[in-house]
């Protein structure tokens, strides 16, 4: 027995000295400026944690035109003058530049909406990702009394009137209008929203040129602060969640908690979720101003310093700061009207 406590008594002190040397060795990580470990300067795209939007998607066109024309009607809203395209106006980067959005009545929303361009590569919708589909997505800002306030039944009498909107339906589902029809067309619509060939997917397709030496660097920056951990895949984020505050209490120090602050925790009540959202997307990231769930920050710049301290727990460097937004400015890509 004694053999037996001694042993373990040897195996905790072991245990004990590497958990010091790992402290011990984070802490000098810590200390260590990030450009001493950021990596070879990008020349050229190699095996890259981001990939280039698809050049083409296949869609009924038929059906895209028929959602467009929704999604600018203001009959889906109960007081006939909000559509989601006033909260998601393609001209301004698929978003109103709003902090919260403004509906029916004048009601204000309570949470940043989000650009709609690239929104079906998303592995969620909504912040807090209690949507799993473009048209479950839908069934929100239809029935929220801030938003457009209305119903189905409210909503397929009024188009029900216009010849126009019937032929269409009859044509493309064969039957009456009802709601999986609408939702159907408008997230086939959404769905041709995607922007491809932006400066950086043309780098990652083997353009070395596409990028200036700056706007490489910048990309270096990016992946040696580590916010390529959350901002990877095809929309550089949508495909995870993370805790806002990993390094500090966000909301703590912005004060004023609201209910949306709460993230996931709102749709799950399990406390490990509260704060937690779905990492945003950084397509056209320097078009859809202000940024992050509250749209608190008017700013590329202080969004990134933001994100370097509660996230990443550094204070960024302003040539840093400086560098990663000339790259965030080449996630811009081509946004295509349907006619």
């Amino acid at each position: 027995m004694n053999r037996l406590l001694k042993k373990r008594h040897l195996v905790l002190i072991v245990l004990f000295a590497v958990a010091s040397l790992l402290s011990l060795q984070l802490a000098r990580m810590t200390e260590q400026p990030v450009i001493a470990k950021l990596g070879p300067p990008v020349t050229a795209a190699g095996d890259e944690p981001i990939e280039p939007i698809p050049m083409q998607v296949s869609l009924n066109m038929e059906k895209v035109v028929l959602g467009k024309q929704l999604f600018h009607d203001p009959k889906l809203s109960k007081t006939n003058n909000i559509s989601c395209a006033s909260c998601h106006d393609l001209s301004m980067g698929g978003t109103d530049r709003l902090p919260v959005s403004i509906g029916i009545n004048g009601e204000k929303g309570t949470i940043n909406s989000p650009t709609v361009f690239n929104n079906s590569f998303h592995f969620k919708q909504f912040w807090d990702g209690r949507a799993s589909s473009l048209e479950e997505q839908i069934e929100g800002p239809v029935h929220a009394g801030n938003e457009m306030g209305s119903s189905w039944p409210e909503i397929i009498g009024k188009l029900k009137q216009s010849p126009e909107y019937v032929n269409a339906f009859n044509e493309l589902y064969d039957s009456d209008i009802s709601a999986d029809h609408i939702k159907d067309a408008i997230a086939t619509f959404e769905r041709s929203l995607y922007t491809p060939n932006s400066k950086f997917d043309q780098f990652l397709r083997g353009n070395a040129d596409a990028l200036s030496k700056d706007e490489k660097e910048g990309y270096r920056r990016f992946k040696g602060y580590g916010c390529v951990a959350c901002h990877q895949g095809v929309l550089l984020g949508g495909n995870m969640y993370q805790k806002f505050g990993v390094f500090g209490d966000y909301i703590k120090d912005r004060g004023d908690e609201t209910k949306a602050d709460l993230g996931r925790y709102n749709v799950t009540g399990k406390e490990d979720d509260r704060y937690m959202f779905k990492v945003p997307s950084l397509r056209n990231i320097a078009l859809t101003a202000p940024y992050f769930h509250d749209g608190s920050s008017k700013t590329l710049d202080e969004a990134v310093k933001i994100m370097v301290k509660y996230q990443l727990g550094r204070e960024a460097d302003q040539e840093d700061v400086d560098l990663i937004i000339k790259f965030l400015n080449t996630l811009n890509g081509e946004i295509k009207e349907v006619a």
